[in-house]
């Protein structure tokens, strides 16, 4: 799929140019039909999982041959990122991210737009789950279940998509500076460290969390490109954020 960027505003010096890095963000061409599309297929894949045994018999393979090799420090790391990326955890991420944006580096551009993609990115998976419903892992299938979660809300993981979301809108942020390298490594890092901790607690199977790294970027694909489109002008109907920092004028 062909990418392209629009051109960022003109700032007045480089510490306000830095201050709107996210005025315009890299967005698919087909912005809207490329993540409908992905969504489909997602669905459609999630739909299979669901109704197809085999699928899921060997996805439980993995989760079963897992919990006979629990050790006290893996799991240790596991309940951690538990509650580190847990809804209430991302929920205080994202605002902290957001907030030192908007105060410490007074820039509500950039504060808004990351908010935006990574809210947007990890919330977008919570439709995946209504849509395929598909049940967690049998805990009593399992050698030595450590957080048994009963429920329909296995595909995709939420833990995984915040972590996936949180890595794009962070990259977003850095592109074009001397941290976009680390903030890309580190964010691939961390999130699949997150999608094994799912799987190692037998509360997801594998083919959840593959799945959490592309719906993560389906919902941030779409964001970036309504962002690019409405995102300066919704920005402006607000003068209580220009306190903050500088808010260029949309481009026509």
């Amino acid at each position: 799929m062909t990418f392209h960027t629009n051109r960022s505003p003109e700032a007045a010096s480089p510490t306000e140019a830095a201050a709107v890095r996210m005025a315009s963000l890299p967005q698919l061409r087909h912005w809207i039909a490329a993540p409908l599309t992905a969504a489909v297929l997602i669905v459609a894949a999630g739909l299979a999982l669901r109704f197809i045994p085999a699928l899921t018999s060997a996805d439980m393979s993995v989760d079963a041959e897992l919990s006979h090799d629990h050790t006290a420090p893996l799991t240790g790391a596991a309940m951690i990122i538990n509650v580190v990326f847990s809804p209430a955890g991302g929920v205080l991420m994202i605002a902290a991210l957001c907030l030192y944006l908007l105060l410490v580096r007074r820039s509500p551009v950039n504060a808004v737009a990351t908010g935006l993609v990574a809210a947007g990115g990890w919330v977008s998976s919570e439709l995946f789950k209504i849509l395929v419903a598909r049940h967690r892992p049998d805990s009593t299938a399992l050698f030595n279940p450590l957080i048994p979660e009963p429920g329909t809300d296995s595909f995709p993981s939420g833990h995984v998509a915040l972590a996936s979301a949180l890595a794009i809108a962070v990259f977003l942020l850095a592109r074009g500076t001397r941290c976009q390298r680390p903030a890309a490594i580190l964010g691939v890092v961390v999130a699949v460290v997150v999608a094994f901790s799912r799987v190692y607690l037998g509360v997801h199977y594998p083919t959840d969390v593959t799945a959490s790294f592309l719906t993560a970027a389906t919902g941030a694909a779409f964001l970036t490109g309504a962002w690019n489109r409405f995102g300066l002008a919704l920005l402006g109907r607000i003068p209580f954020l220009a306190k903050f920092g500088p808010i260029p004028a949309p481009q026509a």
